[in-house]
């Protein structure tokens, strides 16, 4: 047995036909879809922002005392959207790049 296949038995030598974890693999079918995996992270987003709303609500009508407590709420929302802003700006710059190339 080669040397490297001993310490990861999955590697093939260059050339020679890949047999575990090969690359090539495109679809796990129990893996979830990019569709599911952006509307939870949506669904994130929103809950975090109706929770910094809360919050500042809450604050506003007394029943929160500390202010830390509100802005924590409210940074992490904040956070949180722009991620989101930045994830679809990359996704719109792959997705024009993807055209330019058809073209």
């Amino acid at each position: 047995m080669d040397p490297i296949q001993k310490i990861n038995p999955g590697l093939s030598p260059v050339g020679a036909p890949a047999t575990l974890g090969s690359p090539l693999q495109v679809h796990d079918p129990k893996a979830p879809s990019f569709e599911d995996t952006l509307k939870g992270f949506l669904g994130d987003v929103n809950s975090m922002q109706n929770e910094a709303d809360a919050s500042i609500e809450k604050f506003v009508s007394g029943e929160i005392k500390d202010v830390h407590q509100v802005m924590a709420a409210v940074s992490e929302a904040k956070t949180s959207f722009n991620l989101m802003l930045e994830i679809r700006s990359k996704t719109l710059d792959a997705y024009q790049e993807l055209m330019r190339m058809q073209v």
